[in-house]
């Protein structure tokens, strides 16, 4: 069957259940349960059939939007805050892996571009990271403390600046994806630059493995939240510029709801981050190269596992595909 048949033939039945999704039209359980099977069904023979096709994410959109329902239908034991992060989130985080990929790669870009930069032109931290900043820092170094920048304010009044700074960084870079990708990539670039300058100009000084475990004990954390929450942004920028089968309005809708539920879950994650850097960071020396690698490893983990593993198997595990 040729693809514009297959979607002549199933056209009418997609655009019904949509309207049900939309609260125009009502359905009995077992007319919902026939509904999401039928739409399993089409979604498994496009698949096969057109691996390259427009309809294929208009499918799977639809099919958790079918799951969903029939989630909501039933009597479960479980509350619903906890059903919300271990099943609505990962869920959502599934659906825009390929934009979060996206973000990931703009900032990694982005470090080496910092990162090599500052190997070639001694004076490119000046630029970056500013005279005062490098001058205060080569003094620390003298002094036998490389990061104690990291100790020079209160730890409150530090954990009120950083984590005001970073949920504006987060709000800004999420804004900014709604403009599109080039907006985004802006923000990426610009901390990715920083973050590549930053850890180059210890390097050059030979103090590599106390940067880096000093600097990630909290930009493990942090440093995934600005990825993360810029590309959350995408998600909406994306529905807005390529809505692809989806009108404009409803793809931006529907996009809205998925990437605010990434914010959500980012949103502690930034204050945890606050704390650490305010708190447990100033206390490097103290903890040594592992001591901040007993923080900075598991703290990868946790990232790795909820907004790359976990979303995998919980898709798997309702059978949404």
């Amino acid at each position: 069957m040729k693809e514009i048949s297959f979607v002549s033939k199933n056209e009418h039945k997609w655009k019904t259940f949509e309207s049900f999704t939309k609260g125009k039209l009502r359905l009995t359980p077992d007319e919902l349960a026939s509904y999401y099977m039928d739409i399993l069904d089409d979604l498994a023979y496009a698949k096969t059939f057109y691996p390259k096709s427009k309809i294929i994410p208009y499918l799977n959109q639809l099919s958790s939007k079918a799951h969903q329902r029939i989630y909501i239908t039933k009597k479960e034991d479980k509350s619903r805050f906890f059903s919300f992060w271990t099943e609505e989130i990962p869920l959502a985080i599934r659906q825009s892996h390929k934009t979060l990929a996206i973000s990931l790669i703009i900032f990694l870009i982005a470090i080496a571009i910092g990162s090599v930069s500052t190997f070639i032109d001694q004076d490119y931290s000046r630029i970056i990271l500013s005279d005062r900043y490098v001058d205060q820092t080569l003094n620390n170094i003298e002094n036998g403390d490389p990061m104690a920048i990291y100790g020079d304010t209160p730890e409150g009044v530090m954990f009120l600046m950083i984590g005001s700074n970073n949920i504006q960084v987060g709000i800004t870079s999420y804004v900014f994806g709604l403009l599109g990708p080039i907006f985004a990539g802006f923000i990426l670039v610009k901390n990715g630059i920083m973050v590549g300058a930053f850890q180059t100009f210890f390097v050059k000084h030979g103090l590599f493995w106390t940067s880096f475990s000093t600097i990630f004990i909290h930009g493990a954390l942090e440093l995934s939240a600005i990825v993360i929450i810029a590309g959350a942004g995408l998600v909406i920028g994306n529905a807005w510029w390529f809505p692809g089968t989806f009108s404009r309005i409803d793809a931006l809708i529907e996009a809205s709801k998925r990437s605010l539920k990434i914010v959500l879950a980012i949103l502690p994650i930034i204050i945890i981050a606050a704390l650490i850097e305010s708190y447990i960071t100033r206390h490097y020396q103290t903890l040594g190269i592992w001591g901040g690698l007993s923080i900075i490893i598991p703290s990868f983990i946790y990232i790795i596992w909820y907004f790359i593993i976990y979303p995998i198997q919980v898709e798997k595990k309702l059978k949404i595909i």
